[in-house]
Parts: C-alpha cells; sequence; structure tokens
C-alpha cells in the first residue's frame, strides 16, 4: 500500500504551528486536537515538527518555564518527510530505525498530509486481514 492511498482514506488535515507560538499553547492544541505532533511552518514551509517528545525534554530541561518559550526552541528542525509514493513497508521501516512517529507527506516543497507510526501499522493490519481472507475463501473453494 502507498502513501498516497493512506492519505485519501484518513485525509489531508495537518494541524499546524508557527516558529513563535510558545511551547504552553502548542501543548494546549495537541491536547485538544487528540494528535501527537504538528508541523512548524514558516511562510508556508516546513521549519519542523515538535511532538510530545520534543515537548517532554524540553520541560525535563527548562522546567515549567519552558512553556512560555516559543515552540522554534523545541521543535524538531531536521524533519524526516515522506512522498505519496512509498509504501506503508518503507516508512515503517525508516520511521523504526530513526526511532520517530509522525512523517509530514510532501510532494515538492507542498505539504499533503502526515502519517503516524499508528496509521502505518492500521494500514498493514487491514492488508494482512484481508489477505488472510482471501486465502480462506481460496482454500474453502
Amino acid at each position: 500500500m502507498l502513501v498516497s492511498q493512506i492519505l485519501k482514506s484518513k485525509g489531508d488535515l495537518v494541524f499546524t504551528a508557527v516558529p513563535s507560538e510558545t511551547l504552553g499553547a502548542v501543548c494546549a492544541l495537541l491536547h485538544s486536537r487528540r494528535v501527537g505532533a504538528m508541523v512548524v511552518l514558516e511562510n508556508d514551509a516546513v521549519a519542523g515538527i515538535v511532538s510530545e517528545r520534543d515537548i517532554v525534554r524540553g520541560v525535563a530541561e527548562l522546567g515549567a518555564g519552558a512553556l512560555s518559550q516559543p515552540v522554534a526552541n523545541f521543535m524538531t528542525r531536521e524533519v524526516q518527510f515522506a512522498s505519496p509514493g512509498e509504501t506503508v513497508d518503507a516508512l515503517l521501516s525508516r520511521m523504526t530505525d530513526r526511532r520517530i512517529r509522525h512523517l509530514p507527506v510532501v510532494e515538492g516543497t507542498r505539504l499533503l498530509g502526515i502519517v503516524s507510526i499508528g496509521d502505518l501499522v492500521k494500514s498493514k493490519i487491514s492488508e494482512v486481514e484481508a489477505e488472510a481472507d482471501n486465502l480462506k475463501a481460496y482454500i474453502n473453494g
């Protein structure tokens, strides 16, 4: 299965922040939107990504004062991207190797969506279940 197929089923909604937004405001948005990461955009270009891990790291290092600082101080700047034509297996491997849970999907410089490791696992499970059902139907004739 391709990333583009996942985006068709889950949608292309990406929650974003700007680098000057406070870490506390981003925390509130992550909580209210029930997501684990937000893409940070600057002038419509991806400047970084901020995840729950980035927030925990910031608060662990600086205490509650981190929440009043700009998200730019805590975001991951070296963003790993996915392209719409990549396979679920390729992304699962990359995410596992790099210990990341979210990949913005881009084509050129255009942000198309975001996939999480949960999206990929859900897709893989559906694929395996469909294959098992087809095999059972074949065996049962």
